[in-house]
Formats: C-alpha cells, sequence, structure tokens
C-alpha cells in the first residue's frame, strides 16, 4: 500500500494539548555512584485529528517532559475524524507491538487501554473500540497506535486519489 503523507507543516495557529503517556527513571552507574535521568513519552493534540508523539530525556521530570512536548511538535500527523470515531478498521505494527482499531457507534466511548487511550482521546476521537496485541511497551504502543491512525484515509481521500465520484465509492 502507498505511503499516505498526512504531516501538518506548521504549528502556528494550532491550540494543542500535550499529554504524559509514561515516565521512565533510567539509572547509569558510575565510579561516583548512581546518576539517574529519565525519560518521558509525551503525546501532543488539538482533539480535532491532530497527534504528535515525543520522546524527551533529561535529568529532571519537568525538562524530560519540556523536551518530549518539543519532539512532538516536530511529528505531528493529520488524522480523518467523522462524527467522533475512525473512519475504517486498521492495524498498526511497531516493535513488539501490534494494535487494532476500530470504528464504534456514537456513546461507545474510548475501550481502549493505557498508552493507546492516551493517544485517541488526544487526537479527537470519542468513540472507538480497540485491542492492543504484543507487546505492552508504552513507547511502542504510541508509535504503533500513531502508525495505524497514520494509514487511515476517508472516503473523500479515496474518491480524489481514484479519480471517481463519491458515489462509486461506496457502490463497490
Amino acid at each position: 500500500m502507498a505511503k499516505v503523507n498526512n504531516r501538518v507543516k506548521s504549528t502556528n495557529d494550532i491550540e494543542l494539548k500535550d499529554r504524559l503517556v509514561a515516565i521512565n527513571r533510567v539509572t547509569k552507574v558510575t565510579k561516583g555512584g548512581r546518576t539517574f535521568s529519565f525519560a518521558a513519552i509525551v503525546v501532543i493534540g488539538n482533539e480535532d485529528g491532530i497527534v504528535g508523539w515525543g520522546l524527551g530525556k533529561a535529568g529532571e521530570v519537568t525538562a524530560a517532559i519540556a523536551k518530549g512536548v518539543e519532539a512532538a511538535k516536530k511529528n505531528l500527523i493529520k488524522v480523518p475524524v467523522l462524527r467522533g470515531t475512525i473512519p475504517h478498521e486498521q492495524i498498526g505494527y511497531f516493535g513488539g507491538s501490534e494494535v487494532l482499531i476500530r470504528p464504534a457507534a456514537p456513546g461507545t466511548g474510548v475501550k481502549a487501554g493505557g498508552a493507546m487511550r492516551a493517544v485517541l482521546e488526544t487526537v479527537g476521537v470519542t468513540d472507538v473500540l480497540a485491542k492492543s496485541k504484543g507487546s505492552s511497551n508504552p513507547h511502542n504502543l504510541v508509535k504503533a497506535t500513531i502508525e495505524a491512525l497514520s494509514e487511515l484515509r476517508d472516503a473523500y481521500t479515496v474518491a480524489r486519489n481514484r479519480g471517481i465520484s463519491m458515489e462509486k465509492v461506496f457502490k463497490g
């Protein structure tokens, strides 16, 4: 399948909200003792179809989160969100993680756990069914979920790419 280019070019006019997914304390043993540092994975989005993730590493938690937010602003993508759900079922892979996301009826809510929930709520999806298969590592789950969301296409995009009318997309 062809790779979909849905990167967001400018973040100047977008109101982004950040969400901390996971924080990891890392220890380095040196001659002088143990040195602690922190790695934070952050998801940002406008809750209206734009989402991005970033990883920040620093000696303090707040600095790591700030670096994660800055990294996330460079990884923004546009996701088609139709009436609070996604247009079709999609599977995403990254490392040992595999995620399945499915559209859901209005009122269902976000049926997802942990890192997947953070990504889906940040993008603005209110009704979705999601399943995590394989590794539950938050870093890989976030990346697999973003990968699945980046592969989504709405009916308008499909019609434009195929050069046909919207009616023909739904008829077959």
